[in-house]
């Protein structure tokens, strides 16, 4: 009977030990793979979709995105304390660029061991210049005239003096995701290979999206069109469609009658046939036209919300694509 309590005795003192063991190893092995981890974060939706292709399942990488994925365009974002937290842990930070990142030199300033990402280096981006022969300005004090045709500009999503929404130009967000892909390889160099990879994999779905692209070209090009988001003229400019008027609306935009009666009048003298709007904030004055004149309004997604899948750019910029397609043949 006492051989069998030792037995025991000993028995659970191996456990003990072996279990306080086993921690001690578990503990270390986590410890040590957080340390080894790479935490990248993205500013905003479309930039989570590019990283996420190029990143893939690499081991390792851990990719966060800043705002929520109904954010929207950060063009008035402010960051939360739940964001400063969460940059402090980053070691990478994607940022679109252009502007759009209003508060970017803030962090740059604050978090001076973050590595930015600028996915717009190099691009060239459309200036506002590049929006179409009249541009609705809240301002009628800056309002000018050039010959019959009334200029004017209005602040809304406008980041500086480019058009910072590249992403809408399938061309553009091939060359944004091979910006993204060289600032990760500088960074990350021992994963090359993967990123490469994978980019790689993804730039050829984009190569296949833009070849069908072009057929819808040859069918749109030379159209005149009304933009009522500036994120539309880089659709304008994919499909060689012509901007006689650019009203870029947003949640904060308030629409006089003199501006309403602009866009009537551009519409009926220049025989425009579709305006291009965003739903959420272009619907209003979107029924507004579609009940005063013969135009039909075409609702085409910004691609700054929606679903966190790998596909969901391609998705989204083909069902653009098939809303262009109906609006123009009806």
């Amino acid at each position: 009977m006492k051989n069998k309590y030792v037995f025991v005795t000993v028995l659970l003192l191996v456990l003990l030990l072996t279990g306080a063991g086993l921690t001690q190893l578990y503990v270390k092995e986590e410890t040590k793979q957080q340390d080894s981890e790479l935490t990248v974060v993205t500013s905003f939706y479309p930039m989570y979709i590019a990283a996420m292709n190029v990143i893939g399942d690499t081991p390792g990488v851990n990719l966060q995105n800043l705002s929520e994925p109904q954010t929207g365009c950060l063009h008035d974002y402010q960051l939360t304390p739940a964001d400063m937290k969460l940059l402090s842990g980053a070691d990478v930070f994607i940022v679109n660029g252009g502007g759009i990142e209003s508060f970017l030199s803030d962090v740059a300033a604050d978090y001076k061991n973050l590595s930015i990402v600028n996915a717009c280096e190099g691009l060239n981006l459309l200036s506002e210049e590049d929006e179409g022969e009249e541009h609705a300005h809240e301002d009628a004090a800056e309002e000018h005239i050039h010959g019959d045709t009334e200029d004017t500009h209005e602040e809304g999503h406008n980041h500086g003096d480019v058009n910072a929404h590249a992403w809408m130009s399938i061309a553009l967000y091939k060359q944004q995701v091979k910006n993204i892909l060289e600032g990760l390889c500088n960074i990350d160099p021992k994963h090359q290979d993967v990123y490469e990879s994978n980019a790689k994999e993804y730039l050829a779905k984009l190569e296949d999206l833009e070849k069908e692209q072009q057929f819808l070209k040859q069918e749109l090009a030379g159209k005149h069109i009304v933009i009522f988001h500036e994120a539309y003229a880089y659709v304008a400019e994919d499909y060689d469609m012509e901007i006689s008027y650019t009203m870029d609306l947003d949640e904060e935009r308030q629409v006089s009658a003199g501006e309403v009666a602009d866009v009537m009048g551009v519409i009926e003298k220049n025989d425009i046939s579709v305006v291009l709007a965003e739903e959420l904030y272009g619907k209003d004055m979107g029924d507004t036209v579609e009940r005063e004149t013969d135009a039909k309004v075409c609702y085409l997604d910004t691609l700054t919300r929606g679903e966190y899948e790998k596909d969901s750019y391609l998705d989204a910029m083909r069902q653009n694509m098939e809303l262009l397609k109906e609006a123009f043949t009806e």
